[in-house]
């Protein structure tokens, strides 16, 4: 069945909507969308492991795997390289858990790799105001 959300006209708006709210994004912003998108995947992955679709499953496990691989990537190990060093651990223990989660097929590390990100954007997301100000 077709539907509304697959309409090309609904695609394209939902593109420029998303370029907008990237290119109006301050660098703080832009990290709480990368992780909000990176919490998408894995809960998409997760209902796509449930409906046994394993292709679909992978794909979004692996956009996860490089949404916090940009991630790992963006951390300014100039400001804080003890802080920054616990972060791209956290990073690199979340993609490797990732991937063994899509190789086993083991909803449970995609519960606990969304577990840390969560807690790790509440902790971002508390910070706003003192970034903006």
């Amino acid at each position: 069945m077709y539907s509304p959300a697959q309409h090309p006209a609904t695609k394209a708006y939902q593109q420029i909507d998303t370029r907008s709210r990237i290119e109006d994004a301050s660098p703080h912003r832009l990290i709480q969308l990368m992780m909000e998108r990176a919490l998408a995947k894995i809960g998409l992955a997760r209902t796509q492991l449930a409906e046994g679709k394993i292709a679909e499953k992978g794909n979004n496990i692996s956009d996860a795997i490089s949404i916090i691989n940009g991630l790992q990537a963006s951390l300014n190990h100039k400001a804080d390289q003890r802080m920054s060093e616990n972060f791209d651990a956290l990073y690199a223990y979340m993609m490797r858990r990732l991937l063994e989660a899509n190789l086993q097929n083991d909803d449970s590390i995609l519960d606990e790799v969304a577990g840390l990100l969560r807690e790790l954007k509440e902790a971002w997301d508390a910070i706003a105001d003192e970034v903006e100000a």
